[in-house]
């Protein structure tokens, strides 16, 4: 290789380096515009959020989730035995319910969200009684 065409050689590189480059700051300009927008309507939701939770009456019980059979079953257990924790697999036999793990997971899952809501508490790790 001569010295003609390694300086041509080098310009093609440098031209496609050039080329490379302005792409990519293109790319930084619109990915710039888009997280300037995407933050703009986080800081619209922000202020949606305060100004709701401003005018939101306070005092208020929380909604209790739907209380479908299940839900239903599982509160009026603990409503038969005031102040007893149960731990899942109790539940379940007290029930009638099935002991594989797909059900008590449901039910695990239900559990924490009565818990969430207010209606229950959790004493212990894996446990959950009647709010009094």
């Amino acid at each position: 290789m001569n010295i003609t065409e390694l300086l041509h050689d080098l310009q093609v590189r440098h031209d496609e380096a050039t080329t490379k480059a302005g792409e990519l700051r293109g790319q930084i300009e619109d990915f710039t515009a888009a997280l300037t927008e995407t933050e703009a309507h986080l800081a619209d939701l922000a202020t949606t959020r305060k100004v709701i939770a401003e005018l939101a009456p306070t005092g208020t019980e929380p909604d209790l989730p739907e209380l479908s059979t299940a839900y239903q079953a599982i509160v009026n257990a603990f409503n038969q035995h005031p102040g007893q924790a149960f731990r899942v697999r109790e539940l379940h036999e007290l029930l009638g319910m099935p002991a594989d793990d797909p059900a008590m997971n449901v039910t695990r899952s239900r559990l924490g969200r009565l818990t969430r809501q207010g209606v229950l508490t959790q004493p212990g790790r894996g446990r959950y009684q009647k709010r009094t």
